[in-house]
């Protein structure tokens, strides 16, 4: 009996603790646990980018810029990539179905592994030369994309262009 009683004081303890993930703790007004909260410490003016930047944020828990490694912002009216450079530990974007232009700010990724831009209005893919650790790159569905040189993605295991570049 007595030790049932131990473990249902333990259990009830332990139960009261977990639902008490997100505050503060205190010992003798000293703290001695504060939860981690979410990372917030980036600007980007593009609403669409900011919104799938925040619920990715919350979603997966990140408190730190590069803990972010995936990214899924397609169909989210994205038209400027401006302050993704702070996110330099993702290795997956996807950005399909947007309306990106400008690939400069994807230029600090060098984690980068996959990066879809298909759907969007993407002319210049200069940018994404000095992407070294890139192997999927897909920039179908891009009309006014002017076409990269061959060699210019080699390392590319896959690469998909528009039918205009074909």
């Amino acid at each position: 009996m007595q030790r049932s009683i131990v473990h249902f004081s333990i259990c009830v303890s332990l139960a009261l603790l977990a639902a008490c993930a997100n505050y503060d703790f205190t010992v003798n007004e000293k703290l001695v646990y504060s939860p981690k909260t979410p990372f917030s410490d980036f600007d980007t003016p593009d609403p669409g980018l900011n919104s799938c930047l925040e619920q990715a944020i919350l979603d997966a828990k990140i408190n730190e810029a590069n803990a972010l490694k995936r990214l899924n912002c397609s169909h989210a009216g994205i038209e400027t990539l401006q302050g993704l450079e702070t996110f330099t530990g993702l290795i997956q974007l996807k950005l399909s179905a947007n309306k990106i232009r400008n690939l400069a700010p994807l230029v600090n990724l060098t984690h980068l592994q996959e990066l879809y831009l298909d759907d969007n209005v993407v002319v210049d893919p200069v940018p994404l030369y000095t992407q070294s650790a890139l192997r999927t790159l897909d920039l179908s569905s891009n009309a006014v994309l002017q076409c990269p040189q061959a060699a210019a993605f080699a390392h590319l295991t896959s690469l998909t262009l528009p039918d205009h570049c074909n």
